[in-house]
């Protein structure tokens, strides 16, 4: 099955520890069964209103497909203990 998820990156995190994170919860993913199609920045965007203090952040889209949800669950587990990842999305694609 495939799914997308969409993550907020804090606005304030230099780039070696954004690229540290990235690849952080990438290898999350694939160490419990997902295959990754592909995980890129997309834009950084003015929020509607403040999160955690921030009225900005860095979207993160990640594309991939999975047989399980061990994977979705890990990732959904950690990113809300992570004070760098201010919201996150998982959704079921259909295509």
């Amino acid at each position: 099955m495939k799914y997308e998820i969409t993550y907020i990156i804090r606005p304030d995190l230099d780039d070696a520890s954004k690229t540290a994170l990235v690849d952080r919860f990438d290898k999350i993913l694939t160490d419990n069964g997902a295959d990754l199609i592909d995980s890129k920045d997309w834009k950084k965007l003015r929020f509607a209103y403040e999160i955690g203090g921030y009225n900005e952040g860095q979207y993160h889209v990640i594309n991939l497909t999975t047989d399980n949800d061990t994977a979705l669950n890990e990732f959904d587990r950690l990113s809300k203990i992570n004070d760098d990842i201010l919201r996150h999305m998982i959704v079921k694609r259909e295509d």
